[in-house]
């Protein structure tokens, strides 16, 4: 996609000029014949740099250099001053106000490419960096393998959910579970087929909760699933969808058919608002062990905490 380009210039034979340029230099040209309509341009239209005229009617090229570095902070536009000004003090001005280039009129058209060139490399390299960032962002988030939440985020949504629900009075479910005999599927089919069997569970169960609730895998085979303002009776409908959707359908696995079943333990604040995420994961682990217990495949709900929701 070709880069677009504004020019705004209240000169007409200026702005001709500069446009026709532009075009042949293979990028789109945008026109503005004052500065209100460059500003306008600038906020509505995807616009990746910008050649403006120092003194148009209406807002000036410094003036729409500082309107956009304080307003349009979510995407960046490489900025050109034109003007017929030449003193440091004017250079200093135009840099000061947010702008990346200056030049004076007239416009050595050779030189305005160059220009434009290296705001392409610019913001090409901008790009990369914020790329990179949502990369990094992934990373620190997400687990590599299952891409549900890690260990360390799952945590810090279950914090903020007690909080929250504390705070406005709504009780917090939370469901811990692991894959029935995961060693054994490790042990006879290798551990490439258990992690598809891990990912392949972590779909299964996306598709089985709310949208709004968060899934994270909390070591191993263990997942959290964060059921947001939920009580006991609800909690434990979701843990049954749970186990359905992972249990009631084989796991077609390297041309396997595997049965793959999951225990589940369930504990929801109900009354108990003041809760702990320690204390909530220690007694739905102390929930999961009943449903292992009680022969798997099977979620248990601990007893002593929660309560029916009306």
């Amino acid at each position: 996609m070709m880069m677009r380009v504004l020019v705004a210039d209240d000169d007409p034979v200026t702005r001709n000029i500069l446009e026709k340029a532009i075009l042949k230099w293979g990028f789109t040209a945008l026109v503005a014949e004052n500065g209100n309509d460059a500003w306008n341009i600038l906020r509505r239209k995807r616009v990746s740099l910008a050649v403006l005229d120092w003194m148009m009617s209406g807002m000036s090229g410094v003036d729409i250099c500082r309107s956009a570095r304080v307003k349009m902070k979510s995407r960046y536009v490489y900025l050109i001053l034109l003007t017929a000004r030449d003193r440091q003090q004017d250079l200093v001005e135009g840099l000061s106000a947010g702008a990346d280039d200056y030049m004076t009129k007239p416009v050595n058209l050779a030189e305005l490419k160059a220009r434009l060139q290296t705001g392409v490399r610019v913001l090409r390299l901008e790009q990369d960096l914020r790329k990179a960032k949502r990369t990094l962002q992934k990373m620190a988030y997400f687990d590599a393998l299952t891409a549900l939440w890690n260990r360390r985020k799952i945590l810090d949504f279950l914090k903020e959910e007690l909080a929250r629900g504390q705070r406005d009075n709504y009780p917090t479910s939370l469901i811990l579970l692991d894959v029935d005999h995961f060693k054994k599927v490790n042990d006879r089919y290798g551990h490439i087929v258990g992690d598809r069997v891990l990912v392949e569970m972590a779909r299964r169960i996306k598709k089985a909760v709310r949208v709004y609730d968060r899934i994270g895998r909390y070591g191993g085979d263990e997942l959290l699933v964060i059921v947001y303002n939920c009580g006991q009776e609800e909690a434990r409908l979701v843990a049954e969808r749970i186990r359905a959707a992972v249990g009631d359908h084989f796991f077609k696995i390297a041309r396997r058919a595997l049965e793959v079943t999951v225990s589940l333990g369930v504990v929801t604040t109900g009354k108990h608002l003041e809760m702990s995420g320690s204390q909530m994961i220690h007694f739905s682990d102390q929930a999961l062990y009943q449903a292992k217990r009680h022969g798997r495949n099977a979620a248990v709900i601990h007893p002593g905490t929660g309560r029916k929701s009306p």
